[in-house]
């Protein structure tokens, strides 16, 4: 395979013939919920994940591991641990990294139909914005808006207001992000407190009249929306319940206060635990898996799989841990587990939070894609923390992940490739000793390598040769200032890094885009740099959607930003020619707006751009 992933086009997903082990039967019968399957309806693929025999014993499950979470000040004992993010390797020597490798190239990169800029071909994702054909669809304030964009000008066709199950404008974030597909919109909404998810659709077979189909508000956090040919999947993430805790207070105060708390965990009922709808679980006590690993984080993540023609048929699978780690492939989904956490939440989709490791490694399940079918097939666990899902990627029946340091590991970061052997994810090979002492920024994931960039106080850029799975090599890497958050290909030999500029002694300055010459992979280069003003952010770094790349001219558009207290966003125009760069600066929104800035290509040729409060065309 040659041409694959970056950004992406909407394609049908592969589908698998057969799958290790026997699938999940998944239904939402209620009625079920009580009765102990006959025979078990999910034949585990090995001893990590079980299956509860009736629904008392899943919930003993929780219970008794929440117990050991609990204390007189409630979950975690009162300690609140906030989420975050989890000497330079040596050169490969001219034999390690000779002309017997010099095939190994980036691939190209494509346009995205539906406008959005994602992590891997035939994957689409949700976003404020989507294209198909004339048609722009956009989220604003709680409204779907559809535009024609065929004429001179965009042209407003229709305004429907997304509200949640009950006919209640959500307060929090009222539909903010969608995808489209079959003349249908799925919009997702989150709630004020951050707990609940409402999955809408809309039929838009006439865009002019649009009509909503269907309205489900979930108990539940939605951390990932990914469409697979016409089968939309939603990881939903429920965490350690909101309990009434008490407090110590006198004497023997932390005696009581413990004991009331662990009283309390053990009143809890599944639907304190799983996603429900109307207060009932979504997902049946069959369809639970259950780590055999207790130190992983408590909760639960489940994957809600529909087609829009027909929303409220829904097959769902869950495992009994709460994780925001999650990749998608076109025929996989891998979980990364993490360690218990307590504290703040992030609304962000898909936002690099990063996990935390529970004894220094981390487990991984995978799981098989087929039409709405999520089968779990094998699992496994690596030395080291993964950062996010971009620290994951899977071709040609190979895992590929890059970790950071643990106290399982040395100090530095290491990139390893895995292989389903049976119903295990085994090792298959690995490169180690990657940005010793220091932090992965960011990382590229291709057909045969891997670009992996790590930053404390200059930026490596390393080169992995990932063409032997069991044999991977480092080719070469690349030293210079600053570090790149986001790295896009510009055909074979071209990429482009958005990130922050950096003194030599690794204190930040402002944003940067970096041009990189990756022809000869054992000694790449930066061929050029634009650095923006002091204190300003390149949004591509936290967010990849806010970067466009249009091939045929030979731009890439992207969002900078300035300031806290009051944010200005510009669109930055990078025009390449002949290895350089030229930087032209837009002003284009302020405020929180500018997190939903986007630049859309369609069908005309023109590019959309879409603000807070308009959608216009933007001239090249």
């Amino acid at each position: 395979m040659s041409l694959r992933r970056m950004t992406t086009t909407v394609a049908a997903a592969t589908t698998l013939a057969a799958a290790v082990g026997v699938g999940y039967a998944l239904g939402n019968d209620p009625g079920s919920r009580n009765v102990p399957p006959t025979a078990p309806p999910i034949a585990l693929a090995n001893a990590d994940l079980t299956v509860a025999g009736s629904c008392d014993d899943l919930l003993d499950s929780y219970v008794e591991r929440a117990l050991e979470q609990v204390g007189p000040y409630g979950w975690g004992g009162g300690g609140i641990v906030m989420f975050g993010s989890q000497s330079d390797a040596e050169s490969p020597s001219a034999s390690a990294a000779g002309s017997e490798r010099s095939a190994v190239t980036t691939s190209r990169s494509t346009s995205n139909e539906s406008g959005t800029n994602v992590q891997e071909l035939g994957v689409d994702e949700s976003d404020v914005v989507k294209v198909a054909g004339s048609l722009l669809l956009r989220m604003r304030d709680g409204e779907l808006l559809a535009y024609d964009v065929s004429g001179d000008e965009p042209s407003l066709l229709s305004s429907t207001r997304i509200d949640d199950a009950r006919g209640n404008g959500l307060v929090g974030d009222p539909g903010g992000e969608l995808l489209f597909v079959g003349g249908r919109a799925v919009v997702l909404g989150t709630s004020d407190d951050g707990l609940s998810t409402t999955i809408t659709t809309v039929d838009l077979s006439d865009p002019s009249s649009p009509s909503i189909v269907d309205a489900t508000t979930i108990r539940g956090r939605a951390s990932a929306v990914r469409l697979h040919g016409d089968v939309v999947r939603v990881v939903l993430q429920n965490g350690l319940p909101e309990l009434d805790f008490s407090y110590p207070d006198g004497t023997l105060g932390q005696i009581r206060s413990r004991l009331r708390n662990r009283s309390l965990v053990r009143d809890t009922t599944l639907a304190d635990w799983l996603p429900t709808v109307d207060g009932d679980p979504l997902v049946d006590c069959e369809d639970v898996a259950v780590p055999d690993d207790e130190e992983i984080a408590l909760g639960t993540t489940t994957v809600v799989a529909f087609d829009p023609a027909s929303p409220t048929s829904r097959t769902t699978t869950a495992v009994a841990t709460d994780s925001d780690t999650s990749y998608f492939s076109t025929d996989r989904f891998y979980l990364a587990a993490g360690g218990p956490q307590w504290g703040m939440w992030d609304d962000c989709l898909d936002c690099r939070m990063g996990g935390f490791a529970p004894t220094g490694t981390t487990p991984i399940f995978a799981f098989a894609l087929d039409r709405a079918e999520t089968t779990y097939v094998a699992s496994g666990e690596v030395e080291g923390t993964i950062a996010d899902r971009w620290s994951m990627d899977a071709v040609g029946g190979s895992l590929r992940v890059a970790v950071g340091p643990s106290s399982e590991t040395g100090n530095f970061n290491s990139v390893l490739t895995l292989r389903e052997d049976g119903s295990d994810l085994v090792e298959d090979g690995r490169v180690d000793d990657l940005g010793v002492d220091e932090q992965i920024k960011s990382v590229r994931w291709f057909d045969d390598l891997a670009i992996v960039v790590t930053f404390r106080q200059t930026d490596p850029l390393y080169a992995i040769d990932l063409s032997s799975p069991s044999d991977p090599r480092l080719l070469g890497e690349l030293k210079i200032p600053g570090f790149s958050e986001y790295l896009h290909p510009l055909g074979e030999h071209r990429l482009i890094g958005m990130g922050q500029d950096a003194s030599l002694d690794g204190m930040t300055r402002g944003a940067q885009a970096a041009l990189f010459d990756v022809t000869d992979l054992t000694s790449p280069r930066q061929i050029d740099v634009v650095r923006y003003d002091r204190d300003t952010f390149a949004g591509a770094g936290a967010d990849p959607r806010q970067f466009t790349w249009l091939p045929e001219q030979r731009v890439a558009l992207t969002v900078v930003s300035q300031g806290w207290s009051g944010t200005t966003g510009w669109v930055s125009v990078l025009s390449l020619d002949d290895g350089s760069m030229t930087n032209r600066m837009v002003e284009v929104e302020h405020g929180s707006d500018v997190a939903d800035v986007r630049l859309v290509p369609v069908a005309s040729g023109k590019v959309a751009l879409v603000t807070g409060e308009d959608v216009s065309f933007f001239r090249v």
